[in-house]
């Protein structure tokens, strides 16, 4: 079977109405990405929870696709004509094949070298260092492929940090890359915890194909437990909201390590911290950081 893709630029403010025309005139995907990606003007869009329909590229590229048999340019001046756009851009019409499909989107993650020892390698590639420490993931729908600064950001610590034999549970483990990295960096017992559970089945799943023993579940399970080392890799609304919870689980002397924070956030992230942590290290990379400190 074959898909026919239009692709074309758009001023940010029409994405979300083009985007929603588009599928009202049958597309069965539409994608947005920045118009200046790969060059000098590129930048990413991260935000709050809720905050995200409020942000968008000035100039956006939309690939809109539709099933092979559709009369896509009429659907297309449809969708135009839909949100009042009286001139249509100039576009061009792609055929995909399914096997273009799939090759697409693995295209996308290839292995990355986060560390001296740490590889991030997609489940269908092959590593490139076999002594190297490879985590296998298996990209899907939950945040954690190891491409992120903030996940970055917290594997370099973790390699550098982990001595063997540490306790560590990872806060809004997502994929399960940071749990796994731990358990194969040497810690001796790693939990899990997520509130979404198709992120626990992907943990579980990617857990699996590493030959990594880690204990996955939801947050509400955790009582009296205490960890040497807590990491969250969430963002700064939610951390600020969960710092006593996440105090807590520290024992004392452990580690914290708070991730997925833009630059201008350190400093309600240290307020919110004080009573319990002594927030002492600041790790950046692309305008995010990632603080460590240890419990009081």
């Amino acid at each position: 079977m074959a898909w026919l893709a239009a692709n074309f630029e758009i001023q940010g403010q029409y994405v979300e109405l083009l985007s929603d025309a588009l599928m009202a005139e049958g597309a069965i995907y539409v994608d947005v990405t920045d118009a200046h990606a790969t060059t000098q003007f590129e930048h990413a869009l991260y935000a709050e929870p809720g905050q995200l329909s409020e942000l968008n590229w000035s100039n956006s590229r939309l690939s809109a696709v539709f099933n092979a048999d559709s009369d896509i340019r009429e659907r297309i001046t449809e969708a135009f004509a839909a949100i009042g756009y009286t001139t249509i851009p100039t576009y061009r019409v792609v055929e995909i094949s399914d096997q273009d499909w799939v090759s697409q989107a693995k295209s996308q993650f290839q292995p990355l070298h986060i560390s001296n020892r740490i590889w991030v390698v997609p489940s269908w590639h092959t590593p490139k260092d076999m002594d190297a420490i490879n985590i296998r993931i298996d990209p899907g729908r939950a945040f954690g492929t190891g491409s992120h600064p903030s996940t970055s950001l917290c594997l370099q610590w973790l390699d550098a940090s982990i001595r063997g034999g540490e306790s560590l549970l990872d806060y809004g483990c997502g994929s399960g890359i940071l749990a796994i990295a731990a358990t194969k960096l040497g810690a001796q017992r790693t939990v899990g915890v997520d509130i979404d559970v198709d992120a626990l089945a992907v943990s579980e799943f990617n857990a699996e194909i590493n030959s990594a023993q880690i204990d996955f579940r939801f947050p509400d399970s955790l009582t009296e437990e205490s960890f040497d080392i807590v990491i969250a890799n969430i963002l700064a609304n939610p951390l600020k909201v969960l710092a006593p919870l996440l105090s807590k689980l520290v024992r004392s002397e452990g580690h914290l390590v708070l991730s997925g924070l833009l630059v201008n956030q350190e400093d309600e992230i240290r307020t919110a911290y004080q009573d319990w942590i002594c927030i002492s290290n600041k790790y950046e990379l692309d305008g995010w950081i990632c603080l460590v400190g240890r419990r009081k």
